[in-house]
């Protein structure tokens, strides 16, 4: 009786070409849990204002982050199934989906529906839980279910941001740098607006509660709270001080987004005479445009201007052993 695990990645365009970017920035931000506002709006905003002028940069972009085996996010994700799958071995069948673009979701799990599965795990690979990645992924598994006559048993993994190796995994990356040579560390999350993680609260916002500091039975969901655990618990195994470091938020589209803001963090540590810092990005599992490009290139330019030297950017944990073994500790803990 074998089981399918589904693994999920945000995704990426099939090319970096205008055409491709275009599609995959249409498919991804016409998403009602990403752009979380009326639908008439979300419509005109993306289709009509965003997309069309943002995929053209955004496809130069794409240009400079490809490589010869492709969009590294989709590269390190097939790596991550084909060893998970050696890890697993002949008891689970490891599948890998993108939630926008290609291999799509409908398409895997149509794969997945003619192995006639006893039973399915569904496994995001997003450590933190936000509504517009893993509640998006999930949302889009419950969708395609719904079409099918036979619904095997289900296991969906909402976030594992404490969990053991995956924070292991996370140090060993950041020992292979001196963190002593740094004059301070960054631990830089995607950004979400605020109004996506007062959500999680019933009556209450996520200011009304102690989201940087602790875990609770009211937050345990939140976002932010859950972004500054990792942090805490990253910082603890790695001996550094609360003073040294900074948890910030990158990539953010307006003001009312999740503070502080990763790009001003960089320019601050430059305009306080600081001339070396390391970036942590621990919400990406895979090195993509958001750390190679965004935070390896842009906020070096930024901290460059402002008088700094260097921003080293900490690769994510990509196709480490200690990623493929937590992924299949998740797995056999859900079985």
């Amino acid at each position: 009786m074998k089981t399918g695990v589904l693994l999920i990645n945000l995704g990426t365009p099939d090319s970096p070409s205008v055409g491709d970017v275009r599609s995959y920035l249409s498919q991804f931000l016409n998403d009602p849990r990403v752009i979380d506002i009326p639908w008439l709006s979300r419509k005109l905003l993306v289709n009509l204002i965003i997309v069309p002028f943002r995929a053209p940069k955004s496809a130069k972009v794409y240009q400079k982050l490809w490589t010869d085996k492709g969009s590294p996010l989709l590269y390190y994700s097939n790596r991550v199934k084909e060893l998970l799958q050696k890890e697993l071995r002949d008891d689970y069948t490891v599948h890998l989906a993108m939630r926008y673009k290609n291999p799509s979701i409908p398409d895997v799990m149509e794969e997945m529906r003619k192995q006639n599965y006893a039973r399915i795990i569904v496994l995001p690979m997003f450590p933190q839980y936000a509504s517009a990645s893993t509640g998006s992924a999930h949302d889009e598994v419950m969708r395609v279910l719904r079409t099918w006559w036979v619904i095997p048993d289900l296991k969906f993994i909402s976030q594992y941001y404490d969990h053991p190796t995956f924070i292991d995994g996370l140090v060993a990356r950041g020992k292979q740098y001196n963190l002593q040579e740094y004059d301070h560390i960054l631990f830089s999350y995607h950004g979400l607006p605020v109004r996506q993680v007062d959500k999680v609260y019933v009556n209450d916002k996520c200011s009304d509660h102690n989201c940087e500091d602790e875990i609770t039975e009211e937050n345990k969901f939140c976002y932010k709270a859950t972004c500054y655990a990792t942090t805490r618990l990253l910082a603890q195994r790695l001996n550094i001080a609360k003073e040294h470091y900074t948890v910030c938020f990158q990539s953010r589209l307006d003001k009312e987004w999740l503070e502080p803001f990763s790009d001003k963090a960089v320019e601050e540590c430059a305009k306080k005479g600081m001339k070396k810092i390391l970036v942590f990005s621990p919400a990406f599992t895979a090195d993509c445009l958001e750390t190679i490009i965004e935070i390896g290139e842009e906020y070096q330019e930024i901290f460059k201007e402002h008088g700094g030297d260097k921003v080293q950017l900490v690769e994510s944990l990509n196709d480490h052993p200690l990623w493929i073994s937590c992924l299949k500790e998740l797995v056999l803990e859900n079985e």
